[in-house]
């Protein structure tokens, strides 16, 4: 699990593709003293579990399912990521809780700057419209962020001058795609009404 607050940035050192999955070297600009092999590591928002590490390198897989769902699949050798440890329990939570498991790509349809913030507006599918409200939360490529206003296929947020320092958001263009984790809560919600309507039509 994570709270989509990003510790740091790193660098695609080095990719490459076997059997349909691809494997990645990752290096953080932040010493991850305690990461070992088997901890699970979000990569722009992706739970992905660490193979391999020394200092501040570690290796991760991305699997079929994953590539086709989100952004890793045009990372190339020097792109930068969104990098989070996994939440402790004995710590704040300071963004919304997240489990890295990425619903859908979206992608940067406007950018306006608002004095030092950004007002960003993101294209999604149209069928996480229902599970993306006014004033909650989101997780973009990992970080947790207030939606401003939301529409059937696409919603805006505003950036500040924080994240935008300290994440991969400074490179963020139109046409970029972004990873897209909506909050849980409403997909349990939905599936509790199902099931509760079911009872009663049967």
């Amino acid at each position: 699990m994570f709270n989509g607050i990003v510790e740091a940035t790193g660098q695609i050192e080095n990719v490459y593709d076997e059997n349909n999955c691809r494997y990645f070297t990752i290096s953080s600009e932040k010493q991850f003293n305690d990461l070992k092999v088997d901890d699970s590591l979000s990569v722009n928002g992706v739970c992905l579990t660490i193979t391999q590490s020394q200092n501040n390198l570690f290796n991760v897989t991305a699997v079929p399912e994953t590539l086709r769902l989100t952004n890793l699949q045009f990372l190339t050798k020097g792109s930068r990521v969104n990098l989070e440890r996994a939440m402790q329990l004995n710590s704040r939570v300071s963004g919304h809780t997240m489990q890295g498991h990425v619903d859908a790509m979206g992608q940067i349809l406007d950018i306006q700057n608002e004095g030092d913030a950004l007002l960003v507006s993101i294209g999604m599918p149209s069928s996480l419209g229902n599970y993306i409200v006014n004033k909650g939360y989101i997780a973009l490529d990992g970080m947790s962020i207030t939606v401003i206003r939301a529409e059937k296929n696409r919603f805006t947020v505003t950036l500040i001058p924080h994240t935008q320092n300290i994440t991969i958001a400074r490179q963020y263009l139109v046409g970029t795609h972004i990873n897209i984790e909506v909050d849980i809560l409403g997909k349990y919600v939905e599936k509790i009404l199902e099931a509760r309507q079911t009872c009663e039509h049967t």
